[in-house]
């Protein structure tokens, strides 16, 4: 899910590249195809926009590096930011406008095998073309994967957190190397954050525009619960755990008094209130702290991030890129080699840590998080060698190793009606708990009895 809206651009801009060499003249990278004289073009979406200097600029970088090593492609840059507007989205695919290799989110799969979208990629990625395949965290492929078929290429993502402001845990006099692990926990804390008076709030939640049912969904993970059924046709949230989710917030808002009266809250509230000092923990990702401090001017020295409460799963989500039904095979190699040079392979790309530093942005936050083992450790290593931001405030999340699980199928129809949850029991002191998750679950089960 996206946190920051979205909506795509038109503008094209061709950065052509000569033809000394085909793709299978590098076949010593793995990328293979061509015969040695044919020429590739492949359009590729999300180009950072130029409001963004330096995304842009590295992009562009980027693109040059790749024409020297394989000048026989042009890679034609697509301008879009945000890169992914659902409504468009969906039009394009109906309409089969969308690029060559086209950005999704992990959620999308789904929607794009429907509309016939995607080209099945798992013959063309392999530790030759991929070399970083081997350290890529399995469930992160997971989520781009159907039938046991691979369809796309991960380039960022985060897992679910609790996210802290280690100002307010100092003056409650809580240790902000040891953020809260359990719901009991963090609401022993809130207490304290509470008692701060001034406006402070322990700990906030979102209850609006998808973003509650996108929280409780998080939540619900971190408990070891689950939102649907393993066939997809049914709700599986009204559980222990599902109940347990309303109830901790429950008790938060009305028996402790940590939450403040200010509810119905939708991105970016929870943000603005923490960059103000108002607000002491919730659940986000790794990137809203570097919304906080670009955007609402905070300091990444004030924000802490541990490990999902519960810790039997942490929500994963990201985005990839997929390769449009009908390219041809020298077009999927040559989208599969841009993509392991932009995305996947350290030291190049969004991994040249020294080129971001030097750029002017953040170096150290823990997105992308989808290496493990050695790729991992190379790459802890190498943003630490360039950081930027203190890495040790987000030690106690990394240290967790919480498994991911990826947000069900049709979850913003899902979210939507979960919002309806959430805001229940933080608006209505009499709220039936039992009764609001039923009814969450009736509708639920007819929203996904239409989409069958």
């Amino acid at each position: 899910m996206s946190r920051t809206g979205l909506v795509r651009r038109s503008v094209v801009v061709a950065v052509a590249a000569g033809m000394s060499m085909s793709l299978a003249a590098c076949g010593s990278s793995g990328t293979g195809g061509g015969d040695g004289a044919s020429k590739v073009t492949v359009s590729v979406d999300c180009q950072p926009p130029v409001t963004k200097a330096a995304e842009r600029k590295q992009w562009d970088e980027d693109v040059a590096a790749f024409g020297k090593l394989y000048p026989n492609v042009t890679i034609k840059s697509k301008d879009a930011s945000p890169c992914e507007e659902p409504a468009p989205f969906t039009a394009q695919l109906k309409g089969k406008t969308q690029t060559d290799v086209f950005y999704t989110y992990f959620t999308d799969l789904a929607q794009v095998l429907d509309a016939g979208g995607a080209e099945d990629i798992s013959a063309y990625v392999n530790e030759t073309t991929v070399p970083a395949l081997k350290d890529i965290d399995p469930s992160v492929l997971a989520t781009l994967k159907d039938g046991g078929k691979l369809y796309g290429l991960p380039t960022s993502n985060y897992k679910m957190g609790l996210l802290y402001n280690r100002k307010l845990f100092k003056q409650a006099g809580l240790d902000p190397e040891k953020p809260p692990a359990t719901w009991a926990e963090i609401r022993e804390a809130a207490k304290k954050i509470a008692a701060l008076g001034n406006g402070v709030n322990g700990y906030g939640e979102y209850s609006a525009t998808n973003q509650g049912g996108w929280h409780y969904t998080a939540e619900l993970y971190g408990l070891g619960g689950t939102m649907v059924s393993e066939d997809g046709k049914k709700a599986a949230f009204n559980t222990a755990e599902g109940r347990q989710v309303l109830q901790n917030l429950y008790d938060m808002r009305w028996t402790d008094n940590t939450m403040g009266a200010a509810q119905s809250l939708k991105w970016p509230d929870l943000m603005t209130q923490m960059a103000a000092d108002k607000l002491g923990m919730y659940v986000g990702a790794p990137d809203d702290i570097t919304y906080m401090v670009q955007t609402l001017k905070g300091d990444y020295e004030a924000y802490g991030m541990g490990p999902m409460p519960g810790a039997k799963a942490a929500l994963l989500g990201g985005n990839d890129y997929m390769f449009k039904k009908g390219s041809s095979p020298e077009q999927i190699k040559a989208g599969i080699a841009w993509i392991n040079l932009k995305y996947l392979t350290l030291g190049k790309g969004q991994f040249d840590y020294a080129r971001t530093k030097a750029d002017g942005l953040p170096v150290g936050l823990p997105q992308p998080f989808f290496f493990t083992g050695a790729g991992l450790a190379a790459d802890n290593k190498a943003k630490a060698a360039s950081a930027t931001v203190p890495v040790q405030n987000y030690a106690p999340y990394l240290a967790a190793s919480v498994p991911g699980k990826t947000e069900p199928a049709h979850a913003q129809q899902i979210y939507k009606v979960l919002d309806n949850a959430v805001s229940a029991v933080l608006t209505d002191r009499n709220a039936d708990i039992p009764k609001v998750l039923a009814d969450a679950e009736t509708q639920v089960n007819q929203v996904l009895a239409s989409l069958q």
